[in-house]
């Protein structure tokens, strides 16, 4: 038995509404489902029922999961050397910090050049590097995840720039260090318990 061309726009529209959003894939998803449904609805279930079942046995934990999977298995190459490349700046970045710390508790030379270089790797180099590769690995966010990773981001920045202005002398690292200690406590902190608490539930 074929599907009508209404019933093939509903399984469409199914897979536009359960996440897909990369077109190649949602063709592909069409056809196999349009397939299977075929293939139940031959053997008298109903089309709705059909389509449900078709799709939850095509893909378990959703077919925007699925795409998730996809898309990492088409670029696991990439993914994997800008997460190698991401981890090692960030593993330098927090040696050169802590380098940089204890050489100044020891009053050795080399002190400030060394918290300096670990501070500004980690915050414009490693930071970004992160947050560039979770919004690439998923597609879903919630309003809470971005603005849980958004005002902590922020809040890094500004803070790094402070500490990077108190070691320098500069004016303005007070009214820095503040702000980002606000924009951390009032955004990130309240967002990152507040997810962690949804997944519990979850």
């Amino acid at each position: 038995m074929n599907l009508s061309l209404r019933q093939i726009e509903e399984v469409r529209q199914y897979v536009r509404h359960s996440g897909v959003t990369d077109l190649l894939l949602e063709d592909d998803l069409v056809d196999h489902l349009c397939c299977e449904i075929e293939n139940r609805v031959s053997v008298g279930q109903d089309f709705e029922t059909a389509l449900r079942e078709a799709a939850r046995e095509l893909a378990p934990d959703g077919l925007a999961d699925l795409q998730e999977k996809t898309i990492f298995l088409l670029n696991s190459k990439k993914i994997i050397l800008m997460k190698k490349v991401t981890f090692l700046i960030g593993a330098l970045s927090a040696m050169s910090l802590v380098l940089g710390w204890t050489f100044a508790v020891l009053h050795w030379l080399g002190a400030r050049e060394l918290f300096l270089g670990g501070l500004f790797g980690f915050v414009f180099v490693f930071l970004p590097l992160l947050i560039i590769d979770r919004f690439k690995r998923k597609i879903r966010w919630m309003l809470s995840d971005k603005i849980k990773y958004i005002s902590g981001f922020v809040s890094c920045v500004t803070m790094s720039v402070g500490a990077i202005f108190k070691v320098m002398h500069l004016p303005g690292a007070d009214q820095l260090l503040l702000i980002g200690t606000l924009l951390m406590t009032l955004g990130f902190v309240p967002f990152l318990f507040f997810t962690m608490y949804r997944k519990s539930l979850s």
